[in-house]
This record gives C-alpha cells, structure tokens and sequence, in this order.
C-alpha cells in the first residue's frame, strides 16, 4: 500500500466520536441513548476506551440533579489522549446539576407565632450553608456592639444588659464571632458563654487577634456578629441546623411555600477535582454546559476557624505569639511575620492543579460554600494533594453566582509558587474570558471575583463582574516581599528570618487584564478597587477596562511592591481615585506606565516622573461628555456576545 493511500482513509475506516450517555438515575455498563449510566459508571468506561484515541470521547448528561456521595476525581487515566479530548457536557437542551447536597423535605411548623418551621435530616453531618430556592439563605445571627465586650487572650467579657441572653443560649458551644474588618474577614468559635464571660477556641482566637486588621484592632471598624445559635433566629431568611437531635429550622421569606420550596443542605465539601503528577498530569478534559452546586467548606466551624488575612488566605496551625500581643501586635509584629510564608488557601469547589489542557465553557458555578473554582492553587488547597502545575487552562463563558467565597483563584503563595522548585510547578497560560460574575463572597467577604496570585502568560479579559463586597479582579501576591532583593519594608518588619531574599523573578510574569467590565463592587469592604495589583507585575499590561459606580473606592490600586504594570486605555466613572499606588521610601512600589485613559474624577495618586512613573494623556471628563475612545472602551468592556 502507498503512502498516498494510507493517507486517504475512507469513511468507513473513518474515527468516530465516542458518546456515553449519563442520566441521575443511570445504572449499569451500558452508557447508550436507551440505557444510560451514572457519572461513575462513565468514568469507568472512559478509563477503557481513552488510551489510544483517535477521536474524541463525550460523555454526554442528561437534565436532573445528580446527587455526589463523594468528590469526583480525575486523573491522568480519566485524560484524553492523542491530542483528543474527552468531553463531559450537557446533553442539546439540558441543565444537569452536578450536586454536594442532599435535600431537606417535610417541614411543619415548629413555632407558629414565630413562623420558625422545621425538619427532620438526620445526624451526622455539619454545614454552614443552606440554599433555599437557589439563593444563599442567612445563618442565624445578631449582630454585636463593640463597646459592650472587652477582649483578652481567652475572649470577651461583657457587662452590658443586653448581652446577659448570651449566658443562657442552649448551645453556646455551637456558635461563631464574624467579624469584618478594612480588608479582612474572620470567623473565630466560640467554646462556651458562662457569666458575662465567651470563651473562644484555640488556636483561631489567637490567629485572629495579632497581624493586621485584627478582630480587636480593625482598620475599619466593621459589623461584628455572633452567628448559628436557634435563639437567633429572628429574621426572615434565617436558618439553625441543631446537629444532636438532626433538626434543620428555617424562617421563611414572605411568599415562600414550605410544601413547595427547594432546600438544599450541601454535604460535600469539594465536587470535582481535576489532578495528576508533574509526571502524569490529567490532561485534554473538557466540561461544558454543566452546573456545579452545593458545596460547604467545614474549617472555619474547627477550632482552626478562619484567621483570614486578605483575599482568602488565612493563618492555619499553631503559631508562637508575644506574650502582650494584644497590645503590641496589633499592627504586626516579627512573630507574626512568622506565619506569612505559610499562609494556607481557601480550597474551591472545582480544582484543578498538575493538569494541562482543561478547559470550562457554559457552566454555571452556583451555590458553592467557597471558592467556585480553584486552578494551580497550593497543595493544601486541592484534595488531590498536589498543587500548582497548571498549564493551559480555560474558563470562557461561565456564570459565577451566589457563591460564599470567591469565583476564580488563579495560583499558589507559597515558596513553589512564586519560586517553584521543579519547573512543572509553573502556572501558565490561564484564561478566564466572557465570564459573568456577581453576587460572591456572600459569607468571606475579602474575596474577589478573579484573584491571579503567581502565574505566567495568561489572560483575564472580557469578564463583567457586580455586586461584590470587596475587589473585583486582583492580580499578585506578596506585598513585594518575594520579588529579586526583597522588600526594606519587610527586612524592617523581621519576615527574613523566616524566609529568603530571592534574587530571582517570581512566576506572575506577562499577565493580560483587558476588557472587562467591573461596577459596583467594593459594597461591603474597604482598602480595594475595581483592579487590585501586588509586587512586580513583569509586563503586566492593564488595558480597556471599564470600572464604573465602585463606592468611591479607587479605579485601579496599586499595592505594595506593585512594579512594571501599564494601565492604558481604561475609562473610570464614578469612582474614588481613579489610579493610586501604595508607595513609602522602603516598599519599592512604582515603576509604573499610566497612559491614555479616561475618567470622571481627576484624582489620582501617582506623579508623572516620580518613582519611575509615567502619567501621560489623561483625559478628565465632565457631564458625561465620553470621548468617542471612550465610548468604544465601555461598548466593547464585558462579554461579548458571542
């Protein structure tokens, strides 16, 4: 036979796309159109059909809800093959759910003159989120005075009449202090409340009242709560999971039909995780047209809680402290500075690290009790235990809703992160385009819609991200601190005798923020912008971007260490200051290209020709007179329709 002729395969000879087709209530081998199988049983099969692929694989899932007792996982050997793909995707015209929950049926009514409802759901089990008709309903709370309670190492002590109903709370040991700060967001539990007196757990009380923005000492004095006990159970939309005797209460909205409604208790705490080796990465998958719901993520309600630091990164283990570090740390300390190399990481729903060639397209991430979807991400945020290594990953077309935490976290922060240790560690080539974002952060109000910490050539462009209490894309981490010579600031502060000074670049190098449209965010938080930069951006280019109605708060917010960015072409309307660095003599902020944008408020912080900035061609704009470059900017900011 001639070369010519193998060339020319007729159609008979021709490969064809494997379908596999899945249903909730699938079973058996099969996987065909007329018996179809589980998400399991699928998996199973691909794994015997997908080491020499000549086509693509899909797996293709019917409409319904498909209830997960367990994580899925896929690997390596759930990985396409010969450049072909396997496709996990919704079947023309179908919505599955793919879920962490089980539902909560036959309410009656428990407290009439209350109208406090409840269920029976069994024992065994904790959450901290509970969806009702596909919204995110309210832990129980009440919100607390500041000046009613003293703190000290163990907790508060309260004198105030109207705290002595804390004293005879049933189970005191059930609930939580929520506090919100400038920039932070913590979650401290209590151990008991006896005679004026709330004693916390350990060690999240002290990770929560020495570093920076303390539950003690906030920058910004937010609300501050006490959450998940029945007797706070006062508000319409409120919810109480009583854990010993199994009892799930609920007050409902005005209109809401007890018979009919839709609640859902997540009971997992992850869904998915997409991971192999450096060796072996998973590799070639794709899932489209699915919806990921239902998830609870558990630490905070341990006695770790959640010493949260900034944009989900917390405080874990624990650490050494001054003996007065309630009044000498409050505005850091070199024991706290211990802590920083080591700062763990919200784990999302959706992981995927150690991969290559995955992509996200149609789904729709809702109803998540944390981050939506964590990609290259540190190893103690991904179940796999294997973190970082993400290579080529897309997230194009989502919708990102109703989410206690964040949408998308993009890399690690810790050592191999910025300065990996084997270069397959590297993150690179992300893209996170045409999504829609809003309504996040519901319960970690620090978080941002899109958070890129440490990765190289990628792209966040043409996102519309609303309705968020805090930033809506951030971009680096590390205050500088891990950038070639380090940062005076943080020799001065005592953070290098815990870690090194590196001299080489980190990996957030090349990054493409464009296009997108982010207003009305920054509702709740403080200290943020529309963009959020950090520490050497290596050509980090900033460019028509649209921020808009963001509560005064500023446009763009060049952070510590934030180096070598170039803001061009953005419009900002109504907003605080429209570009502002953070810069002192010792943080080696600045180096920073400012040119051709457009904006309503002429405030702004940097000076032309100071720190090695650049500040050229700004255009001030009044009555809402946009120039026709403008107004191309705002038309074409956000998804495109296509």
């Amino acid at each position: 036979m001639t070369a010519t002729a193998l060339g020319q395969a007729t159609p008979a000879f021709a490969a064809q796309t494997a379908i596999l087709h899945v249903s909730p209530h699938g079973h058996g081998t099969g996987c065909s159109a007329a018996h179809p199988c589980s998400i399991e049983q699928a998996k199973a099969k691909v794994r015997t059909l997908n080491s020499s692929m000549r086509a693509d694989i899909v797996v293709q899932l019917a409409g319904g809800t498909y209830r997960l007792s367990a994580p899925l996982t896929f690997t390596r050997a759930d990985s396409g093959s010969n450049g072909h793909t396997v496709r996990w995707q919704a079947a023309p015209g179908a919505r599955p759910v793919i879920s962490g929950a089980q539902k909560a049926t036959g309410w009656t009514r428990h407290d009439p003159a209350k109208n406090i409802w409840k269920a029976k759901v069994g024992t065994g089990f904790d959450i901290r989120q509970l969806y009702v008709d596909g919204v995110q309903a309210t832990r129980a709370r009440t919100q607390l005075n500041r000046a009613d309670l003293t703190s000290d190492a163990n907790g508060y002590t309260f004198t105030s009449g109207a705290l002595k109903y804390l004293n005879s709370l049933a189970d005191p040991g059930r609930t939580e202090i929520d506090a919100l700060g400038s920039f932070t967001n913590r979650y401290s539990p209590v151990a008991d409340i006896s005679d004026g007196v709330i004693t916390m757990k350990q060690p999240a009380w002290n990770n929560n009242t020495f570093g920076y923005d303390t539950i003690g000492n906030p920058f910004r004095q937010g609300p501050l709560y006490i959450e998940n006990a029945y007797e706070f159970l006062d508000t319409a939309g409120e919810w109480y999971l009583n854990t010993r005797t199994g009892t799930l209460f609920y007050k409902p909205l005005p209109g809401q039909n007890m018979s009919t409604v839709d609640v859902e208790m997540p009971r997992l705490e992850s869904l998915l995780s997409v991971g192999g080796t450096y060796q072996a990465p998973a590799t070639h998958i794709t899932f489209s047209g699915l919806q990921f719901s239902h998830t609870s993520w558990l630490q905070p309600s341990t006695g770790q809680g959640y010493a949260n630091q900034q944009t989900g990164a917390f405080v874990y283990g624990d650490w050494q402290r001054p003996s007065d570090a309630l009044g000498s740390c409050q505005y850091g300390c070199k024991l706290f500075e211990a802590t920083r190399p080591h700062w763990h990481q919200m784990p999302a729903a959706v992981q995927v690290s150690a991969a290559s060639h995955i992509s996200f397209t149609g789904n729709r991430f809702t109803q998540l009790g944390q981050v939506a979807l964590g990609i290259g991400n540190d190893a103690n945020a991904h179940a796999t235990g294997v973190g970082l290594g993400a290579d080529t990953v897309s997230v194009t077309g989502n919708v990102f809703t109703q989410g206690a935490g964040g949408g998308v976290v993009v890399g690690g922060l810790q050592a191999d992160a910025h300065h990996p240790s084997d270069p397959r560690m590297t993150n690179r080539n992300i893209t996170i385009s045409n999504n829609v974002m809003h309504d996040l952060a519901l319960d970690y109000r620090d978080m941002t819609a899109v958070l890129v910490t440490y990765a190289t050539d990628s792209t966040v462009s043409h996102n519309e991200i609303y309705d968020m209490p805090y930033t809506g894309i951030a971009i680096g981490y590390g205050w500088g601190t891990n950038d070639p010579g380090g940062s005076q600031d943080y020799v001065n502060r005592g953070l290098y005798d815990f870690q090194p000074v590196y001299s080489t670049p980190t990996t957030l190098k090349n990054l493409k923020v464009t296009g997108n449209y982010l207003h009305d965010v920054m509702r709740t938080m403080d200290d943020g912008a529309c963009i959020y930069t950090l520490s050497d951006g290596q050509g980090t280019r900033i460019d028509r971007n649209y921020c808009a109605d963001n509560s005064g708060h500023y446009g763009i917010y060049h952070d510590e260490g934030s180096r070598d960015y170039t803001d061009i072409n953005n419009v900002f309307r109504d907003t605080g200051d429209w570009d502002h660095e953070n810069s002192n003599s010792t943080n080696n902020t600045g180096a920073l290209t400012v040119t051709d944008n457009w904006t309503s408020n002429p405030s702004i912080s940097l000076t032309d020709g100071q720190r090695g900035n650049t500040v050229t061609g700004t255009v001030v704009v009044s009555d809402g007179n946009w120039p026709s470059g403008a107004k191309r900017v705002m038309e074409n900011a956000g998804v495109h329709p296509e």
